[in-house]
């Protein structure tokens, strides 16, 4: 027979667990299992005929009850929640490729997304950014447009999310911070229910310790996951002899197939000023790109087992601002490559060469349109430091999200010039002005209708 101690000891464990039903936080299912079936055993262990250790018992087994009870909700509400994420990962398009589905789109799901573009003459966005109020505007905008985007990260933007104090050496900062926007993208992008890829800008010869870094997270994503971390990254190495250029990309190409991974690579020089890489003064015809290079590139990238690439060929481009009409774009050039390289391969489809658009800065409406019929599927736009889509009648991205905050600014000016004190009385408090996700917030909602615009532009609206 218990002792009167044990009795005790037993309704003390039993108030506990009642007590732990209502106060204790949510622990791991698992645990919360262990917990019920120690009580459990403890209840057994003690089990006793008299009055005391009855009614001890009955106290221990309502605690162990009123446990289960509350294990059981914290477990439903854990089964809605993946209830409710599988839905957002489950969601198919009605127009997409099957393989294509809501948030970050790598491999196969790629290539088809690509080809879809390319079959239905839309391109798609890609928009550099510099932060979470950058990415989640991106991602937004393709929720109102109701089409894909491009999130795009250069290595300056990488090294300013990772904070502009941070070590920097070997390119840690810039890794770090590329890799951590990577994970924010993966994270909330199927909650918009828009295709996304995850991608970055260029990355010259001597940036290749960066982009080397990205592709060891790559790696070790994929091998956790079954899939890269990105969907795809840039080499721009068209400041090197031809040769080199396509050897470097060949080497690379062979890595990044193995995690099925696409490399978009850059022929020609993109002319004006970008992130560090100034062009300004570069011979006028190296910024038009030959048919019989881009075939060189394309006979030997798609000799690569498993190799997924694109091709950012020069007709023209230029980073800057400038006005229509100061460009000589001549998407020609991409016509006739595509009609060169499909007699090379004696095939029957008329665009086999996947083109990206870089340096749209002052091009017309009408040259953009021209391009996308020659097979381009993504059209760069800014938000880093390029300005690289500037039409006369719509400011760049970059433009767009410092304007939403000026404006909010000087909407709320009476509100902004002390924490307490405003129109409404000397005593007012004014944080909820001055909070700065007021601001930011301002900043991404006038950035994603900016961004609805170009995509109106380049066809990219309810393709999904």
């Amino acid at each position: 027979m218990p002792s009167k101690g044990c009795a005790v000891a037993l309704a003390g464990v039993g108030a506990y667990a009642a007590a732990q039903a209502f106060v204790a936080p949510a622990a791991p299912q698992v645990q919360e299992q262990r917990e019920v079936r120690q009580l459990r055993q403890q209840a057994a262990v003690s089990a006793t005929s008299t009055t005391s250790a009855t009614a001890a018992l009955a106290l221990g087994a309502a605690g162990i009850a009123a446990a289960a009870a509350q294990a059981g909700k914290r477990t439903q509400r854990r089964c809605q929640v993946v209830r409710q994420a599988t839905a957002v990962a489950e969601k198919t398009f009605t127009k997409m490729p099957a393989s294509v589905k809501p948030g970050v789109v790598t491999g196969q799901a790629l290539v088809d997304l690509l080809n879809y573009a390319k079959e239905k003459g839309f391109a798609i966005p890609g928009v550099n950014v510099v932060s979470s109020s950058s990415i989640n505007a991106c991602m937004e905008a393709a929720k109102k447009a109701g089409g894909p985007i491009m999130v795009t990260f250069s290595r300056g933007g990488g090294q300013f999310i990772a904070g502009k104090a941070a070590d920097n050496t070997d390119d840690a900062a810039c890794i770090a911070g590329t890799v951590a926007g990577a994970l924010h993208v993966r994270q909330v992008a199927k909650l918009y229910g828009v295709p996304v890829i995850l991608h970055t800008d260029h990355c010259q010869k001597a940036w290749l310790p960066w982009f080397d870094g990205l592709m060891e997270a790559n790696e070790e994503y994929f091998e956790k996951n079954g899939e890269p971390l990105f969907s795809s990254h840039m080499l721009d190495l068209s400041e090197e002899p031809l040769e080199d250029n396509i050897a470097i990309c060949k080497k690379y190409c062979e890595r990044m197939a193995k995690v099925d991974l696409l490399l978009e690579m850059e022929l020609g020089v993109t002319g004006g000023e970008e992130d560090g890489v100034d062009n300004s003064d570069v011979d006028s015809s190296r910024l038009y790109t030959q048919p019989e290079e881009v075939w060189q590139v394309y006979e030997t990238l798609s000799a690569v087992p498993n190799g997924r690439f694109t091709v950012a060929a020069a007709f023209g481009n230029v980073h800057g601002v400038y006005a229509p009409g100061n460009v000589d774009l001549q998407p020609v050039i991409l016509h006739n490559t595509q009609k060169f390289i499909k007699e090379k391969l004696g095939t029957d489809e008329d665009k086999p060469v996947s083109f990206v658009f870089h340096g749209g800065s002052g091009s017309s409406l009408e040259d953009i349109r021209y391009a996308i019929e020659a097979g381009v599927i993504k059209m760069n736009i800014d938000t880093d430091s390029g300005r690289r889509y500037d039409r006369s009648d719509r400011p760049d991205t970059q433009w767009a999200f410092w304007d939403g905050m000026n404006s909010y600014q000087k909407k709320n000016k009476d509100y902004l010039q002390a924490q307490i004190g405003n129109p409404e009385g000397p005593e007012k408090p004014n944080k909820k002005y001055y909070d700065p996700r007021m601001s930011l917030r301002s900043g991404e909602e006038v950035m994603a209708d900016r961004l609805v615009k170009c995509m109106e532009d380049l066809k990219c609206i309810d393709v999904l």
